[in-house]
């Protein structure tokens, strides 16, 4: 999970680059990689008078690592403190922040672990071992039930969020570069190794993301995952900075290591995850659903319906009104701000199988509706524990049994790529990559 490396984002200058983020993405995610190597290196460049937090020497990294785990838990400890003496959630004032959010970071999470996709290249050199279980436990060793983004993807769907929402460039910022860093890694192993250094020191962030998902009824698996995984004394945090000292060449560290600072800074571009939940605005998100809406709906409603004068479709038919539509329900009645959702008449139009409405809007967009009808009114909390739901592996895609037959490595790795490798045939390759090379765990015995 990716930590802030410093504050230093709002130093770092905008993208010098005709191609949306968005675009780059897509295009790095269908296997067009256009000029991204040329991108990534500018990418590098413009982070390479930035600050960081890193020691001086490779050697230092233990020490550091060890205080910024202190760090954060002890600031987790002030947090749950304040939340026993009545402080409310720092990040998710309702179950719609928390589902906005969950959309916002899905394209970094759609891609997990693609910047280490390089390394399995390298299977046959020990120092790599630690970067490549790292990767292959980002992939879940090809099981459909671990593997990092079906487990997210899946959370996704059951909340009902899979139709997209339109996301700021910024959005697609992080997995473009991680998609480069994974398509070009050997090329830039040194940056790759940095970037890993800092996206895998567990944060302040994801504890207090896991504990407040959880207490808005959202399996926060995914995010625990990343607490217990990522851990500094034995996770991905510790092999991260093994990685760093093993491959450390003795001829030249300071070039080397200079570049992995490079590649650390990486992390800090973009929108870092508290400023990111602070965007939320709840009625701005509520009328922009019912704007991308509105043009399907205008021509929809009966006329004997109607609104302070207005009928619905008048009301659907001039862009603008909607702030205007939301206080005509209100002021009507339809709408009883500040009380339990289902006491008022809306509700009951758009809500349930029955419902005049069914359908017509999404899981998240009722989920606005709720939030913004409710206000201060707080239904009573449905804490659910991560991990509560498993699936059943029978009923996944990628458990048929099929598992790459005699397939070269080379063929195997380029199926494990980040933009493929948690599709059935990415994880039948991965299944087939770790008996081939020999680096299966064995569990106890």
């Amino acid at each position: 999970m990716t930590v802030m490396t410093c504050n230093t984002a709002a130093s770092i200058p905008a993208l010098a680059d005709d191609t949306s983020l968005a675009r780059r993405y897509q295009g790095l995610l269908s296997g067009d990689d256009a000029d991204s190597r040329q991108w990534l290196a500018a990418r590098l460049a413009e982070v390479s008078t930035a600050a960081d937090d890193l020691p001086d020497t490779p050697g230092e990294l233990d020490a550091w690592s060890a205080r910024h785990a202190a760090r954060v838990a002890r600031d987790h400890a002030c947090y749950l403190e304040q939340r026993q003496q009545g402080a409310p959630r720092r990040y998710f004032a309702n179950r719609s922040q928390a589902l906005w959010f969950l959309q916002q970071v899905a394209p970094t999470k759609a891609v997990d672990g693609a910047w280490l996709h390089a390394t399995l290249h390298h299977w046959q050199d020990p120092r790599y071992h630690g970067l490549i279980r790292t990767y292959l436990e980002e992939l879940g060793d090809g099981d459909p039930r671990s593997n990092h983004v079906l487990i997210y993807q899946r959370l996704i769907s059951r909340l009902g969020c899979l139709e997209p929402l339109p996301l700021d460039d910024q959005q697609y910022l992080q997995g473009a570069l991680q998609l480069a860093l994974g398509h070009y890694g050997e090329s830039f192993l040194a940056e790759v190794i940095g970037y890993n250094l800092g996206y895998e020191q567990p944060p302040l962030h994801l504890l207090i993301t896991t504990h407040e998902l959880a207490e808005l009824g959202i399996d926060g698996h995914y995010f625990q995952l990343h607490v217990t995984i990522d851990n500094a004394a034995s996770g991905h945090a510790q092999k991260s900075i093994r990685a760093v000292q093993q491959l450390c060449p003795q001829g030249d560290p300071e070039v080397f290591y200079r570049r992995v600072r490079h590649g650390y800074r990486l992390n800090d571009l973009g929108t870092d995850t508290p400023s990111l939940i602070s965007r939320f605005n709840l009625e701005g998100e509520l009328l922009a659903a019912l704007e991308r809406k509105r043009r399907f709906g205008q021509f929809m409603h009966a006329d004997r319906c109607r609104l302070q004068q207005r009928t619905v479709n008048q009301w659907l038919a001039e862009p603008g009104a909607l702030p205007g539509f939301l206080q005509a329900l209100q002021a009507q009645g339809w709408i009883k701000r500040g009380q339990n959702p289902t006491q008022s008449r809306w509700w009951s139009l758009i809500d349930g199988p029955s419902a005049p409405m069914f359908g017509v809007f999404s899981a998240y967009e009722k989920q606005l509706w709720h939030d913004w009808i409710a206000a201060d009114w707080q239904a009573p909390l449905r804490r659910v524990l991560p991990g509560s739901w498993m699936p059943d592996v029978q009923a996944l895609p990628g458990s048929d049994g099929l598992d790459g037959g005699s397939e070269s490595i080379d063929s195997l790795i380029a199926r494990m790529a980040g933009n493929q490798h948690a599709q059935p045939q990415g994880l039948r390759a991965t299944r087939a990559y770790l008996r081939a090379t020999g680096l299966a765990q064995e569990g106890p015995h």
